[in-house]
């Protein structure tokens, strides 16, 4: 009888513990960037929350990424969709800072999950076409595929546009 009293006492000490725990969970979803919140019904814990990215280095591109988040869940689903668009000046300069191998670099990343899976935008260059591409991802396996999305941006029409050389 003793030990079981003492183990609900115990429990008493677990309540302010988890009372914090949820909050932290909750207030990972907050950010600066958010500009929309949708809720998925009343009878879900699930909202379609929608971010502002501004890339750092080419800063006439911005990005919005829509994704589900799950509140007070363990993990978040992988589904994410993104659109990004010329919003400002793009240099031959900030062209001349990326990255331009073919896996490009990641400008983004966001936990979506205590499992090890994060969610990341990666910047692609398409020299061909003189393209900025935009690939929204996870990292982490969901329902047997890796779910992603992707975006560009073209140069024309930019001071970073280059004339192709005609070849005969």
């Amino acid at each position: 009888m003793f030990r079981r009293l003492s183990s609900l006492a115990g429990l008493k000490n677990v309540r302010p513990l988890l009372a914090v725990s949820l909050l932290s969970v909750a207030l990972v979803g907050c950010s600066d960037d958010e500009v929309g919140d949708v809720s998925l019904g009343l009878f879900t814990m699930k909202d379609i929350k929608i971010s502002s990215l501004q890339d750092e280095v080419v800063t006439g591109v911005t990005c919005h990424i829509a994704s589900i988040e799950a509140n007070l869940s363990l993990s978040d689903p992988s589904d994410s969709s993104i659109s990004c668009r010329q919003t400002g000046d793009i240099t031959p300069e900030m062209i001349a800072k990326i990255d331009k191998s073919a896996s490009g670099e990641v400008v983004f990343k966001k936990s979506k999950s205590i499992f090890f899976k994060t969610m990341k935008v990666r910047r692609i260059f398409d020299p061909e076409s003189q393209t900025l591409l935009y690939l929204s991802y996870t990292t982490k396996e969901t329902e047997g595929s890796f779910k992603h999305s992707l975006s560009t941006v073209p140069l024309w029409g930019t001071k970073a546009w280059v004339e192709p050389v005609e070849t005969k």
